[in-house]
């Protein structure tokens, strides 16, 4: 977190990447332009608006498309500079005045101004676009009122003049240049998104390094270079050709042939051990540890799983290492929402026993000794359906009975949004990544009160006032000195979380890419903790001459 009152974003940056910033600067002079890449993904796109899109497959192509005031350096989570030239912090830690560059410009022509940079971040807030990221913008002076319909103008956010908006904060806030690197804070020129309405999502425009040439439904999306991007030199690619709907294991046989170049959802399971163990494939496959948990969600809404009681029996029935062998240890049982590299996960916290006995007595307790039924929503991609029938088979071990309802991502996540449809959802691949590397990311808009609203990502519509007053103190914490107190208020606010259990932590996953030997792109690209799979500007072809 930056604490400088005057400061170009990028030096603080710099000084924390040090030589890699180096490493990667005197490589890009040899890297040639052009070429393309291929990337297959499972599921289709359901949209490209930077509001409202949240997935897997459109997080990186938004990110791709669209500029922000703020951004990370490339693989890692270190904040830098994107429209943002430089900024000034009030002494009381609650005005940011951000300059914004020269001369940016959306892909059609027009210039990027400050009133734009409002007019973005109030449609995000505003509930009529119904964004699943609006409550990360609450610390901005105005949320409420907008929130409540009572305006749709976001009070605090100012424009000075054409290149020139300050954002002032209901009260000190350490994430809030994360915030404003996510992809919810992309800028978007008003008058396209007026022309398109309800459709924008399907006819973007951004002023990032690659625009939208091609959408066949279903088919594939196609991506080519912004010949007038504001960074000289970059992108590298000419263009990219996202295949959508293709199953993983046929995407994984289509690449060994030289069809695709990128697995978007990763080595698939069934073949995963043959791949992995495989000498041929060495100096194809990257992996590493990522800021991401699979869970089940538990409407704390619905009846039965009002009662903590039932919701505490179904932690202690469901077996974590069955599940981890089912995935060929490409993960590691959970037991908290942090996953264990993110600061303010707890070392010393042991979660929930797998105590199947426990959990009946529990179940007895609630005065449910007979059991019930219910539904678990879950994905479609294996080994999502594999998984979800491990937990139906542990549930039933307690008298539950559970219905398994597999559906492709978007239905998933549409479920999940409506206040009374999902009882349980196993995420699976919709398991929760880091949006950006602070313990606050896994609260804020999938455990928060403020998350609640149509299309959230808070499944179990989960809302703890007085711990939301806990997390509000701890991102007030923004002194660098006292970080360490900051972690250890996050680590006291999880471990209330699970003593409230309206998730069941499964596992934290491991990232297994897979790629053709033409793409080129440090290691570290693919395990970067904010773009998922790779930061697309950094990509090269490398049958380039």
């Amino acid at each position: 977190m930056l604490t400088n009152r005057r400061s170009r974003i990028v030096g603080a940056a710099a000084l924390a990447i040090g030589v890699a910033v180096a490493a990667s600067a005197a490589e890009a002079e040899t890297i040639k332009q052009g070429g393309s890449l291929t990337i297959a993904w499972k599921d289709d796109v359901v949209t490209l608006d930077p509001a409202i899109g949240y997935d897997g497959e459109n997080w990186a192509m938004i990110k791709a498309m669209f500029s922000r005031l703020m951004d990370y350096a490339p693989g890692t989570p270190n904040l830098t500079n994107d429209l943002a030239e430089d900024v000034q912090v009030s002494p009381d830690g609650k005005v940011y005045t951000f300059k914004l560059r020269h001369g940016v410009h959306f892909t059609n022509g027009r210039e990027v101004t400050a009133d734009d940079v409002k007019y973005s971040l109030e449609r995000t807030v505003n509930p009529k676009t119904q964004s699943p990221g609006a409550s990360f913008y609450k610390p901005i002076v105005g949320y409420e009122e907008e929130t409540a319909g009572k305006t749709e103008n976001l009070a605090g956010v100012k424009v000075l003049d054409p290149y020139t908006v300050s954002i002032e904060l209901q009260q000190p806030d350490a994430t809030i240049y994360h915030m404003l690197a996510l992809n919810f804070a992309s800028i978007v020129p008003k008058e396209e998104v007026a022309k398109w309405g309800a459709d924008f999502g399907k006819h973007p425009v951004g002023s990032g390094p690659f625009k939208l040439t091609e959408w066949t439904i279903g088919q594939r999306l196609v991506f080519e270079r912004n010949k007038d991007f504001f960074r000289k030199g970059q992108p590298y690619l000419d263009k990219i050709v996202m295949e959508v709907g293709q199953e993983p294991a046929v995407a994984l046989l289509r690449l060994q042939r030289g069809e695709v170049d990128i697995l978007g959802n990763g080595i698939p399971p069934g073949p995963f051990l043959e791949v992995t163990r495989n000498p041929a494939f060495a100096n194809m496959i990257v992996h590493g540890p990522q800021l991401r948990t699979t869970y089940v969600t538990m409407n704390v809404n619905m009846k039965p799983f009002d009662d903590v009681r039932v919701r505490r029996a179904i932690n202690m029935a469901i077996n974590k290492d069955r599940i981890n062998r089912i995935l060929n240890g490409r993960a590691t049982p959970a037991n908290q929402p942090l996953p264990p590299n993110m600061p303010g996960y707890d070392k010393e916290y042991k979660g929930y026993p797998y105590d199947p006995a426990q959990a009946k007595d529990l179940l007895k307790q609630a005065g449910l000794a007979d059991g019930f039924s219910t539904v678990l929503y879950s994905g479609n991609t294996d080994p999502d359906p594999r998984v979800a029938q491990a937990i139906q088979q542990d549930l039933a071990g307690i008298g539950i009975t559970v219905a398994v309802k597999s559906l492709d991502q978007a239905n998933v996540i549409a479920a999940g949004g409506e206040p009374n449809q999902a009882p349980m959802i196993f995420s699976g691949q919709l398991a929760w990544g880091a949006d950006f590397p602070d313990a606050s990311n896994f609260y804020g808009p999938i455990l928060s009160c403020a998350s609640l609203s149509k299309g959230t990502w808070n499944w179990a519509w989960y809302c703890n006032k007085e711990i939301e007053k806990d997390a509000n103190a701890a991102n007030a914490i923004v002194d660098p000195a006292k970080a360490e107190e900051r972690f250890a208020a996050w680590d006291k606010i999880y471990m209330k979380v699970m003593e409230d259990a309206p998730w069941v932590p499964i596992y934290n996953n491991a990232r297994w890419q897979m790629h053709s030997s033409r793409v080129g792109a440090a290691d570290a690209l693919y395990l970067d903790p904010t773009h998922t799979p790779l930061n697309y500007e950094f990509v090269y072809d490398e049958t380039v001459q």
